[in-house]
């Protein structure tokens, strides 16, 4: 368990991460101010299975947000609030405008701009903190030369990539979510093959809980 004691962890991001949140991302409430996504199931297994260790889970996920909107945002939603672990899912806006508003190029993100978005987020919180877990975005369409589907991988293979240069800990949930395409069809996991229903949720927090050593797999 890379988690210690007392320690913060934050997740930021869009839609995925936002899921209903409270404006806060955190309250005294137990029920709906982290939201019904990731970000509360990943708190609510912490609390279950390491109570002792008393974890504080913030949600900073803003839907429609892509890579600017989490820069213009950084400071106040992260370095002030000075976590110990920050989790970063984003990019899925940065693809998606390119396609369902293609003539407001001003609203496209490039995947060179992408990149520089995604290493100014990494080079401000390093010196705060190391622990930096990039997941990767993704898109549940199984035919891979779908136009958005590269696009994504393109997007896949950044953060993979940043992670490896700045030793990060990486999740692929593109991956993931390929592997459970083998055998279910996207419809039954997200309705637009991005906002994920309860076997997303599950899978993304799962993704995440293995990767910081909060749960074993037998895979």
């Amino acid at each position: 368990m890379k988690l210690e004691k007392g320690q913060k962890l934050l997740f930021i991001g869009d839609s995925i991460t936002d899921h209903g949140r409270s404006p806060a991302g955190e309250n005294n409430s137990p029920y709906a101010d982290w939201g019904e996504g990731y970000p509360s199931i990943v708190r609510g297994h912490l609390i279950s299975f390491y109570p002792e260790l008393g974890i504080r889970v913030v949600n900073k996920g803003t839907g429609g947000n892509q890579t600017r909107d989490l820069i213009a945002r950084w400071d106040e939603d992260v370095m002030a609030l000075k976590p110990d672990w920050v989790s970063i899912l984003i990019g899925t806006n940065d693809v998606w405008r390119r396609f369902d508003a293609p003539v407001m190029t001003e609203r496209h993100v490039s995947i060179q701009e992408y990149e520089g978005n995604m290493r100014w987020m990494i080079d401000r919180t390093l010196p705060m903190t190391k622990n930096i877990v990039l997941m990767s975005p993704y898109f549940m369409e199984p035919n891979r030369e779908d136009p958005m589907r590269v696009a994504m991988d393109a997007e896949v293979a950044v953060c993979k990539k940043l992670a490896e240069e700045y030793g990060l800990i990486f999740v692929d949930l593109q991956a993931e979510f390929d592997r459970i395409m083998e055998h279910v069809h996207p419809m039954a996991i997200s309705w637009d093959y991005i906002h994920p229903g309860p076997i997303g949720r599950v899978l993304i927090a799962n993704k995440f809980l293995e990767a910081v050593g909060a749960i074993q797999t037998n895979q």
